[in-house]
């Protein structure tokens, strides 16, 4: 295991909560991430000033087979309850092994772990393919917090398989009526409080007043969630996967979920790289990449308000 130059250790295999094992990455300037090996689930992302930049539940539970409330769940076989497998597909809840042998992979970052996920003949009954599944999770010099997942079709019967995805992403927020998003305006977006019908978003950036569960289509590949309060915009990049979930279950919502504390929804936001209105088909031998990058910039404000464009040209 690399060190960095003061001694870091820049990956850290050790005990999590209820004694679940656990990754740390470490960068030379102080920023960490913390992934589970339970569900391949990131639970923490900090800067170098100690700061907790996603959301995770006081009322997790860290105890299969129930998933991690926060932090970055992978949807996988399938998106929210879009077919005949469990809300948000079993990758989540699942046991996920260190890759020890990875296929080449080009990064500049000495602190990452390679993850890999397997179908077990429980998951074989449920949905029949044969996949690897390999996750990387990397911290840049920056404190940049990257995902990239690789999904194969091991299938022997040269059937092909049809599968919906997300970074189901929980951003930390210091208030959620003091956040916009920006780089959705004008989008059409499908509402899963109407049933999913389409509608296409007004020309304003995205504020939240109410409970929120939309799936924006055809995204930029760069999202700005800005946080007024903390004067800090987090930028999200992908790349594969064209649609964004957003997310936050308001008030009535909170208070129905048992792993989430009724006031919670205050201080959190779900914006999710996503792939869920055209599933990804893959045939034996090919595979398919989505890769998220999130990075925390602060806010640099013009006129009380922030101009996206310098944001994003900037980071």
């Amino acid at each position: 295991m690399a060190a960095s130059g003061s001694e870091r250790v820049a990956v850290e295999l050790c005990k999590g909560i209820n004694g679940l094992d656990k990754v740390v990455l470490r960068d030379p300037r102080g920023s960490t991430a913390e992934v589970y090996l339970y569900g391949a689930h990131v639970t923490s992302w900090k800067n170098d000033h100690g700061e907790e930049l996603l959301f995770v539940s006081s009322k997790a539970i860290f105890k299969p087979p129930k998933a991690i409330r926060g932090g970055i769940p992978i949807c996988f076989p399938q998106f929210g309850s879009q077919g005949s497998l469990e809300q948000h597909g079993f990758a989540r809840n699942r046991f996920w092994s260190i890759d020890t042998d990875p296929p080449p992979f080009p990064t500049n970052s000495k602190s990452f772990i390679d993850l890999i996920l397997k179908p077990s003949e429980e998951d074989m009954q449920k949905w029949p393919n044969s996949y690897e599944f390999r996750l990387r999770v990397a911290l840049g010099t920056g404190g940049d917090l990257m995902l990239t997942s690789r999904i194969r079709n091991t299938n022997a019967d040269g059937k092909p398989f049809t599968f919906t995805f997300a970074y189901h992403t929980y951003f930390s927020v210091s208030d959620i009526s003091e956040v916009r998003v920006e780089c959705l305006e004008t989008l059409d977006y499908l509402d899963n409080l109407q049933n999913k019908e389409r509608f296409t978003e007004q020309g304003d950036a995205l504020t939240f007043e109410s409970e929120v569960d939309k799936i924006y289509l055809s995204t930029p590949t760069k999202i700005a969630i800005l946080d007024h309060e903390k004067k800090r915009t987090f930028v999200l990049r992908k790349d594969g996967l064209p649609d964004a979930v957003v997310w936050n279950p308001w008030d009535k919502k909170a208070k129905t979920m048992a792993d989430f504390g009724d006031d919670e929804y205050k201080h959190m936001l779900c914006v999710e790289a996503a792939v869920v209105e055209k599933p990804i088909t893959l045939k034996p031998g090919e595979e398919w990449k989505g890769r998220l990058e999130l990075s925390a910039v602060p806010s640099s404000y013009c006129s009380g308000q922030l101009d996206p464009q310098k944001v994003l040209q900037s980071s």
